[in-house]
Order: C-alpha cells, then sequence, then structure tokens
C-alpha cells in the first residue's frame, strides 16, 4: 500500500514530533495533514495544519480526512493523577471521535494507533490506564478500518525531540543515557524514537498480519 495522505493526531507530543519528521523526509508520502490544537511551528511543502478545537467531534473535517491512506494517532497524555473518567474521556473518547468519521471517509485507511506497554486487552485488570488502553485497542481493532496498536516501552528520544509532559521530560533527560543497557539487557522494552516512527510508517504500508506490536516486533520491521 501506498500512503500518499497521512493524517497526524498529538504531532507536538515526542511520538508525534519523530512520526511528523518521518513523514516529511519520505519520499513516498505527498501530503501530511495535522490535527491539533496548536501549531507544530514548522513549513514544509508537504505540511498542511488544521487547528481544531472540540477534539469530542471531527464530523466538521471529513472533507479533510477523505482519501488518507494513513492515520498515525500520536495524542496521550499521563494518567498521573486523573480520574477514570477523565482518563477515558482523553485517551478512548477522542481516540474514537477521530476514528469514526475517519472510518466513513476513509474506510481502507490504515490506522496506527499509540498504545503502551503493559496495555490491559482484557479490559478487566487492575490498572486502570491499562484497561482504559486496552478498550481503545479493542473498539479501534475491530473497526471497518485496518488498525494497529502499537505498545513502545522506554522510548529514547533523539534528533531533537522532546515529551510535552513536564514529568516525562525530565525523567527522559535522567534516564536517556540508561537506553543502551535496557536495549541489552530488556529488548522487548526499548525502541529510538525515530526507528518507532519508521516502524509506524512501514506498518502502513506492508499491513503485516499481526496487529499488536511491542519494541522488538517494531524494530524487526526495519
Amino acid at each position: 500500500m501506498t500512503c500518499v495522505k497521512v493524517i497526524i493526531f498529538g504531532a507536538t507530543g515526542m511520538v508525534g514530533q519523530a512520526v511528523l519528521g518521518q513523514c516529511l523526509g519520505d519520499s513516498g508520502i505527498d501530503e501530511v495533514v495535522v490535527v491539533g490544537r496548536t501549531t507544530v511551528g514548522r513549513q514544509n511543502a508537504k505540511l498542511r495544519e488544521i487547528r481544531h478545537t472540540d477534539f469530542t467531534d471531527f464530523s466538521a473535517l471529513a472533507a479533510d480526512f477523505a482519501g488518507a491512506d494513513a492515520c498515525f494517532f500520536c495524542l496521550g497524555v499521563s494518567s498521573v493523577r486523573m480520574k477514570e473518567a477523565d482518563y477515558r474521556r482523553v485517551t478512548r473518547d477522542i481516540t474514537l471521535a477521530a476514528a469514526t468519521v475517519l472510518a466513513d471517509v476513509a474506510p481502507h485507511l490504515v490506522f496506527v494507533y499509540i498504545s503502551g506497554m503493559g496495555t490491559d486487552s482484557t479490559e478487566h485488570g487492575r490498572v486502570m490506564w491499562a484497561r482504559v488502553k486496552g478498550e481503545t485497542e479493542n473498539v479501534l481493532l475491530a473497526m471497518p478500518f485496518r488498525a494497529y496498536a502499537v505498545r513502545p516501552g522506554f522510548i529514547q528520544a533523539v534528533g531533537g525531540v522532546r515529551s510535552k509532559t513536564p514529568l516525562y521530560a525530565a525523567l527522559y533527560r535522567v534516564t536517556g543515557w540508561l537506553y543502551p543497557v535496557v536495549r541489552k539487557l530488556a529488548p522487548n522494552y526499548a525502541i529510538r524514537s525515530d526507528d518507532l516512527a519508521a516502524a509506524m510508517i512501514i506498518l502502513a504500508r506492508r499491513q503485516p498480519a499481526q496487529r499488536v506490536l511491542e519494541s522488538r516486533d517494531l524494530r524487526g520491521l526495519l
């Protein structure tokens, strides 16, 4: 499958920044549509930014979504200090609000969703964020388009990308040097941000049978 037109949600976050950079540098991608509340602060002939405020309803963007080949959904928040209802509203409801419109106007699209290592596919575990992520994955995997759930563990930020979440940004600054150690001792848990982004684009193109992928699976695509 070609990826001539792609849509990115969460392009200002750490993973989203990496995905945006990879897409803009990919000669096989002609148009990159970024949906967000704030600008990504980049200029590129391929890039089209859509400023959107109501993330519970994307129906007004149906025409902008039409004809898309892939969507990279990198939007997410930390569950720290969040009540389950609030976390579900941001994590599940916003994702599905976008996915529902995309499924209607671009049913052949490939939807690549950034989830997380430890996500609970049963939806009945004791960890709140893992249940909500699992529920979101399950709904996406049952939708008309072809969806993939990507579950990275430790991500080494490279190429100038950084987390918008102050806690995560601080942790990455302090623990970044650990990546080679984690990669060697626990390869399932580690991946570089540029490798993650490249693997997500490959997923959209190759559409492998495996629908849920962790760090080792993703690196195996490269």
